[in-house]
C-alpha cells in the first residue's frame, strides 16, 4: 500500500441509548394535563402567563400596541359573549373555517381542508376537550415543527371587538375550536400578526408532517397534461391540496366572484359526462365561507340541470358557504399555483388509501463564510453547499387514464420523457423549511432566498471519494429557489427521474441575502407500495488523515537556526513558550518579508506547540526539528492556497488547504473548526492556520496511538469524540 493512501479513519458510532420518550415535546415546558388537574383543584381559570392576554399578543406593527386596529379589543373567554359555547359541534364541516379581520387565508385554508380527515383533525386537535365537565380555561393542540410534534398549550381568552371575535370563526358561532387553534399558532411564532401573509403548504406541513410541493401552472399550456390526474390522487391519499390565485396588488374580488390574491382549499374531483363529453370538475372553498365562483359549473349554474338527478344531489350545495365547483380548464385560467402537502407514514397510518410513502429527513444550518455556497453551481464556493444523496429504486405506477409527463407544466427545469417513448420514471418530493424564521419577522427578519439543485449522479461518480471542487459534478435535472418576497418559508418540488441511478439535491442560500445563519430542514418522500425502501444519505467527508501528514517531515536544521535555539535554550537545552515565539520570530523573518501581513506566532499558540510537540511544557533540540518541518509544510500549503496574497484565507480556501494538507473532514467538524479559527472579518491568518494544524494532528495522534502500525480505523461515540476533538 502506498503511503500516500494510509489514513488514519475515525468512525463514529451512535452510542446505546435507552427507550426513546414517545409522544409530543411540551412548548414552553406547559403540560395541559398538570395544569387543567391544578386549576380545577384551585377552582381558577387558566391565564397562560408566556401568552399574556394583551397588545403584544396581537402584534408589533399593525396590530402593534398603539395601532388604530388594535383599539377598542377585549379579551374574552367564550362564555363571556356566546351562550353554550361548543369546542366542537357534531355537525363540523370544512365550510365551519371562516376568516376574520387577519390575513391569514392560508392558514385557515389548510385548516378547513384538515376537517376533512378526522383522523388528521384529531392529531391536531386532541379530543376530549370542552366548555363543559372539566372545564379549566385550558386548552391545547398539536403542531408539527421542523422534525417532530410540539403540545401547545392555550387560555381560552380570545381577542374580541364589539362583541365579536375579531379573527377566525366558526360559521357555527359558537363553536370555538378554530379561533384556538389560530391561538396555539400564534402563541407558538410570537403574535397573531406574524400570522400575516404566507402559504397554504406552510400550514398544511405544521398540520400534518408532511412533506409539501408547489406547482406552478404555465399559462402558455391551455390544457396541463397530467394535472387532474395528480389532484385525483393526491386527495386519494389524504393529501393536503390548496390552489393561489396571485395578485400584484393585495386581494381584490373580480367580476367571476373569485378573489385574486387570495388562498383557497381543493376539496374534491369529480367527472361528470354531458353527452359525448368528459368533464372534469374541482370543488374549491373559499376559506371567508362566502364569495364564491358564478362562472361554468357554479351554483346557479344551469349545467347542472343536464346531470342525472342523483348526481346532481350528490355534488350540488346550493349555499353560500364559499364552497363551489369549476371546471378543470376553467380553473386553470384563474389560478397560478397549486400547493399538495403529501402526508407522512406517521400520520397515515399502517395501511394508507391509495398507497404510502417513505420519507427521509436530513436537518443542517447554512453558516456565513462555511457552507453558504450561492446558488450560482459555476462559482467556486458552489461545492460547499450542504448535499444529500437519494437511491431511487423503483419505477412509479403508470396511470393509464391519464396522458402526459409533470414535466411540461411542474417546476422549472423538469424534462418528461423524449416524444413518442415512454421512460420509466421515478417520482420523488423534495422539500426545503427555513427554521423560525416566521418568528423572527417582529424584529424586521423574512424569509431568506433559498432553495436546491438536483443532480443525476452515474454509476462511476459513485465509485470514488466524493470531495472538494469535484462534488457537484453530475447532470442538473432541476433547480428550485424559495423566498422571494420575504413570505414563503421554503420550497417543495416533484422530480420525475429515471430510476435506478442516485440522485444529489444539493440545497443553497444566496450569499446576497445572508446576515448571519439559516437553519434548514430537508425532506424527500418517495410514493411506494413498501417493497423497498429508498437509500439516502448525507453528501459528506469522513474524519480521517492521510498517515503522511501525522509523520514528522525530515528536514535538516541549518547552522545558525541550530545555534540560535542553543542560545535561546540556555543550560537547559530546552525552549519554553517565550523562548519559542522569540525564534519562530527571527526564522519565519524571511517569510514575512514577501507576506502582506506579519507571520508573528503569539504566545499563546507557541503554549500550544509545545504541547503538541513537546514534553513537559518545554521543547527539546530534536522536537523543535520535528515542528520545524511541519512549519515549513504548512508554511507552504497556506501560501498556495492564499489565492490572492493577502496573507489570509477565507473558509472555502482553508477547508481546500486542509484537505490537501491531508485532513479529510466531515461538514460539521469543518464547520466547528472555521468558527473556532476565523477572525471577525471571516478570514484566517497564518498563525491561526498553525493552531489548527496542530489541533487535528494532536487529535489524530491520540487516536492512532493504539492502532497497529499507527493505521486503520477508530471507532468512537459522539461523546467521546467531543471530549477528544474540542474545538468548540
Amino acid at each position: 500500500m502506498a503511503c500516500g493512501s494510509r489514513r488514519v479513519t475515525i468512525q463514529l458510532v451512535n452510542e446505546e441509548t435507552g427507550p426513546e420518550t414517545k409522544g409530543p415535546k411540551l412548548f414552553r415546558g406547559q403540560n395541559y394535563k398538570a395544569i387543567r388537574a391544578a386549576c380545577l383543584d384551585e377552582g381558577i381559570l387558566f391565564q397562560d402567563p408566556y401568552f399574556p392576554a394583551g397588545p403584544d399578543a396581537l402584534g408589533y406593527d399593525q396590530l402593534g400596541p398603539h395601532s388604530e386596529k388594535a383599539k377598542g379589543v377585549e379579551w374574552k373567554r367564550p362564555h363571556e359573549f356566546c351562550t353554550e359555547p361548543q369546542f366542537i359541534c357534531e355537525d363540523m364541516s370544512r365550510t365551519d373555517v371562516c376568516q376574520g379581520r387577519l390575513g391569514n387565508c392560508w392558514f385557515l385554508a389548510a385548516a378547513a381542508s384538515l376537517t376533512l380527515y378526522p383522523r388528521l383533525l384529531s392529531r391536531v386537535v386532541p379530543p376530549g376537550q370542552g366548555f363543559q365537565h372539566g372545564y379549566a380555561g385550558v386548552f391545547h393542540f398539536q403542531l408539527w415543527q421542523f422534525g417532530h410534534w410540539v403540545d401547545v398549550v392555550v387560555d381560552d381568552r380570545l381577542p374580541v371587538c364589539k362583541g365579536k371575535l375579531m379573527f377566525v370563526c366558526s360559521d357555527q358561532r359558537n363553536e370555538f375550536w378554530a379561533p384556538l387553534l389560530e391561538k396555539a399558532y400564534a402563541k407558538l411564532h410570537g403574535s397573531y400578526e406574524v400570522m400575516r401573509g404566507g402559504h397554504m403548504n406552510e400550514a398544511f406541513v405544521d398540520f400534518t408532517g408532511g412533506v409539501g410541493e408547489v406547482l406552478y401552472l404555465k399559462k402558455d399550456t391551455p390544457n396541463p397534461p397530467g394535472l387532474f390526474s395528480i389532484l385525483r390522487h393526491a386527495l386519494a391519499k389524504e393529501s393536503l391540496v390548496g390552489a393561489t390565485a396571485l395578485s400584484d396588488r393585495g386581494e381584490y374580488r373580480t367580476e367571476d366572484g373569485l378573489v385574486k390574491g387570495h388562498a383557497y382549499s381543493v376539496t374534491g374531483t369529480h367527472k361528470v359526462s354531458l353527452g359525448f363529453t368528459r368533464v372534469r370538475l374541482l370543488r374549491l372553498r373559499n376559506p371567508w365561507g362566502r364569495v364564491e365562483w358564478n362562472g361554468a359549473w357554479s351554483d346557479s349554474c344551469p349545467r347542472w340541470d343536464a346531470l342525472p338527478t342523483e348526481w346532481r344531489d350528490a355534488l350540488l350545495v346550493k349555499k353560500e358557504d364559499g364552497e363551489f365547483w369549476m371546471e378543470l380548464l376553467d380553473f386553470f385560467r384563474h389560478f397560478d399555483t397549486i400547493q399538495i402537502c403529501s402526508l407522512s407514514p406517521e400520520v397515515l397510518g399502517p395501511s394508507p388509501a391509495g398507497g404510502g410513502w417513505h420519507i427521509h429527513t436530513f436537518q443542517g444550518r447554512w453558516v456565513r463564510g462555511f457552507n453558504s455556497g450561492g446558488s450560482q453551481p459555476g462559482a467556486e464556493t458552489f461545492w460547499t453547499n450542504p448535499q444529500f444523496r437519494l437511491t431511487l429504486l423503483e419505477p412509479d405506477e403508470e396511470d393509464e387514464e391519464e396522458d402526459g409527463s409533470l414535466g411540461c407544466w411542474g417546476a422549472a427545469g423538469a424534462r418528461g420523457p423524449a416524444r413518442g417513448a415512454r421512460t420509466p420514471k421515478c417520482t420523488v418530493l423534495l422539500s426545503l423549511i427555513q427554521r423560525n424564521q416566521r418568528r423572527l419577522r417582529a424584529q424586521g427578519l423574512r424569509y431568506l432566498t433559498v432553495g436546491f439543485h438536483v443532480f443525476q449522479v452515474g454509476p462511476r461518480a459513485e465509485q470514488r471519494q466524493w470531495g472538494a471542487r469535484g462534488r457537484h459534478r453530475g447532470m442538473e435535472v432541476q433547480e428550485a429557489k424559495a423566498g422571494s418576497e420575504g413570505v414563503e418559508r421554503g420550497w417543495g418540488g416533484r422530480r420525475g427521474s429515471g430510476w435506478g441511478p442516485r440522485v444529489r439535491v444539493r440545497r443553497q442560500l444566496r450569499t446576497s441575502e445572508i446576515q448571519g445563519e439559516a437553519e434548514g430542514l430537508g425532506s424527500a418522500q418517495r410514493e411506494t407500495e413498501g417493497q423497498r425502501a429508498e437509500g439516502k444519505e448525507e453528501v459528506d467527508d469522513v474524519i480521517s488523515a492521510d498517515l503522511h501528514a501525522l509523520m514528522v517531515p525530515y528536514i535538516p536544521l541549518e547552522l545558525e537556526l541550530q545555534q540560535l535555539f542553543q542560545e535561546l535554550a540556555g543550560e537547559e537545552e530546552e525552549l519554553g513558550a517565550p523562548q519559542l515565539q522569540i525564534l519562530l520570530s527571527i526564522a519565519l523573518e524571511p517569510a514575512r518579508a514577501h507576506a502582506q501581513t506579519p507571520r508573528e506566532i503569539g504566545l499563546r499558540t507557541c503554549e500550544q506547540l509545545l504541547q503538541c510537540f513537546g514534553h513537559g511544557g518545554s521543547l527539546d533540540l530534536y522536537h523543535f526539528q520535528q515542528l520545524w518541518g511541519h512549519l515549513l509544510e504548512w508554511q507552504a500549503t497556506f501560501d498556495k492556497f492564499d489565492e490572492d496574497a493577502s496573507g489570509t484565507m477565507n473558509s472555502y480556501e482553508l477547508r481546500l488547504a486542509l484537505n490537501a494538507a491531508g485532513f479529510h473532514l466531515n461538514n460539521q467538524l469543518t464547520q466547528a473548526l472555521t468558527s473556532r479559527y476565523r477572525d471577525s472579518r471571516l478570514r484566517v491568518d497564518f498563525e491561526r492556520f498553525v493552531s489548527c494544524m496542530a489541533q487535528l494532528i494532536c487529535v489524530f495522534r491520540h487516536c492512532s496511538q493504539h492502532l497497529d502500525g499507527g493505521e486503520g480505523v477508530v471507532c468512537l461515540t459522539h461523546r467521546q469524540w467531543m471530549q477528544v476533538a474540542t474545538f468548540s
